[in-house]
Formats: C-alpha cells, structure tokens, sequence
C-alpha cells in the first residue's frame, strides 16, 4: 500500500526553515529509507506561491499565486510504501513538524492496478463488451 504524507505549514515559514529542523527532516528520512519503505521524499521550494489551473466549462485559466484563504501550504512530503494503514499512520506520528506547528495529512493512493475496475467477464471467462453505454 503506497500513501503520501503531506506536510502543511504557516505561510511565515516561507522565510527558511532552521538548520535543526531541516536535520530533524534528514534523520527521519534516513529512518524511512533504512526501513526500505521511502519510495520518495522532498520540500517544495520556499516562497514559490506555484500556480493552479481551473477548469470551467471547458475553458482554463492559469491562477499564480497561493491558494486564496489557505492557512498553511504544503512545505514538503514523503512518499511511503507499507502494509497497512497502521503502519502508515506509525511514520507519519514521527514526521516532524516544522517550528512545533504543523498539519500532516495522510492519504492512501490509488493502486495502479486498481485505478481502472476490470472489463465484466460472461459465464466463459471471457471480457463482456457493452455497445452503446
């Protein structure tokens, strides 16, 4: 089971991370990576508002900056692979939180394989096919 743990911090720690939390965030890596469970893991750049797309009756607009209204932003996330949920929820209570303060989120990704259901299958086993649906 893959999950993503999302790290949200306050806008204000956009002007840099203390090099003692950013060794806090290091060591915790390096346990998930001696775990054999990091699949990935990285920060986003600081100050760097992105941008967003909205789609709306088929038209796009590209919208820089934050979020409007959003509290805290997304400052960095792991990447994990684990058996269970538990185990998820084990290494995202020993994630760090940035300055003491911090929302960690936690979801479950899509399976790859699971992501699209199978064709229906008849009595033979073989795939069923829909006309017109």
């Amino acid at each position: 089971m893959r999950f993503i743990i999302i790290v949200r911090a306050h806008a204000a720690r956009d002007a840099g991370v203390p090099p003692e939390e950013e060794l806090a965030m290091a060591r915790y890596h390096a346990e998930l990576t001696r775990a054999g469970v990091l699949l990935d893991a990285s920060a986003l750049q600081p100050g760097d508002p992105g941008w967003r797309l909205r789609y709306e009756h088929g038209h796009r607009t590209v919208i820089d900056g934050p979020v409007a209204g959003a509290e805290a932003r997304i400052t960095r996330y792991a990447l994990i692979q684990v058996r269970s949920r538990e185990e998820a929820l084990e290494w995202a209570r020993r994630c760090p939180a940035p300055g003491g303060s911090a929302e960690i989120e936690v979801r479950q990704l899509c399976d790859p394989d699971e992501a699209v259901p199978p064709p229906p299958r008849d009595a033979s086993g073989a795939a069923a096919h829909r006309v017109g649906g």
